[in-house]
């Protein structure tokens, strides 16, 4: 009988073990899958298309050109670069009626002028306001913060709005901002771990090419509704499918890819949403995506410190969250531990495969 009830035991708790891995194995697997065979692969470029683009953005030089470039903002914030050592350019992008939620950014992540020890900068990017009264307040904003880039992009509800946005914003960091190693491009209603982001880039090699890190979004298809703003028609994109791009929540591009970026997006003229217009440039450029399993994407994650403080990013945070959970990280500072880190992320993830 206790030989019965000892192997009873031991197959419970081999059942309670197999439960445990199988639930960690569908929480982290996708996770690992991405992060490890998801990645790109070294590029051969034999495409003219592809060599083109790559040669004009090497010669690329707007040093002698700012005046000109200048005219196409309504806000230049030429200066804003003046550290010429920059490791990390942030540029959010913004509504001009957002101003508590940029308020809200200002005082919480954004809020560092250093990663360890680098030198970082953060800039708002907007596109057209709708009245007059509206850009003289964005000015006064400007001249009290002077962390603002305007372009003359068309509103963000209309179909070119974003991608003119995009396209203006890497315009700027070419003419204004060269010499920053890495920027990085997000919204204002995404939380970003800016400390934990530039550890990562810190540990790449001394001088990355190709860099274009965020949620590598897969085998989506084009947008074939004609009532649709993304609308992408078969003449314009035959493919079956997108290629690989990164969410545009958040992701990070070394300047050289921001470069062929830009000279590439010349040859697009898709009418698509401004992340999906990313990667059809890069594409074009011979840059593929790399995938990390700790920016979000479109998901907003449920709080957890540990869980943050491992995490590069969360969607869909308004602007008393934001002050909230900055508020709690401050409080409880510090790094977390591997088990109180893993402890979390396991908390959040789940609760926010259960959102």
């Amino acid at each position: 009988l206790q030989c019965s009830l000892c192997k009873l035991r031991t197959h419970q708790w081999c059942f309670l073990l197999f439960n445990v891995l199988l639930f960690h194995a569908l929480l982290f697997g996708a996770d690992f899958v991405e992060e490890y065979l998801l990645q790109p692969t070294p590029g051969v470029y034999t495409d003219g298309m592809v060599v083109s683009v790559r040669e004009k953005a090497r010669k690329l030089d707007l040093s002698n050109s700012r005046d000109n470039v200048s005219k196409v903002y309504l806000i230049t914030n030429p200066d804003a670069c003046r550290n010429s050592d920059l490791f990390l350019l942030t540029l959010i992008f913004s509504s001009p009626a957002d101003v508590t939620q940029r308020d809200a950014v200002r005082k919480t992540w954004a809020n560092q002028t250093l990663i360890k020890g680098f030198p970082v900068r953060i800039l708002f990017f907007l596109g057209s306001t709708q009245t007059s009264a509206a850009q003289e307040d964005l000015v006064r904003e400007s001249e009290l913060y002077g962390d603002v880039v305007q372009g003359h992009a068309a509103a963000d509800s209309s179909i070119h709005g974003p991608t003119e946005r995009t396209a203006l914003a890497f315009l700027w960091v070419i003419t204004f901002c060269p010499l920053a190693r890495f920027v990085l491009v997000t919204k204002d209603s995404t939380f970003v771990n800016l400390p934990a982001i530039g550890g990562y880039l810190l540990g790449l090699h001394r001088h990355p090419e190709d860099l274009y890190l965020g949620r590598v979004i897969q085998r989506e298809s084009p947008d074939r509704d004609s009532n649709s703003p993304g609308y992408l028609p078969p003449a314009v994109y035959p493919d079956k499918y997108l290629p690989e791009y990164c969410d545009g929540t958040a992701y990070v591009l070394s300047q050289d890819v921001v470069r062929k970026v830009f000279v590439a997006s010349a040859a697009v003229r898709a009418s698509a949403p401004a992340d999906v217009y990313v990667g059809l440039c890069a594409q074009k450029a011979g840059v593929a995506p790399t995938h990390s399993a700790r920016f979000s994407g479109e998901k907003h994650i449920r709080y957890n410190a540990c869980c943050y403080h491992y995490m590069f990013s969360s969607a869909r945070m308004g602007r008393y969250e934001l002050e909230r959970v900055w508020a709690d990280l401050e409080l409880k500072g510090g790094s977390c531990s591997l088990f109180h880190t893993y402890y979390g992320l396991v908390i959040c993830k789940a609760l926010t495969y259960l959102d």
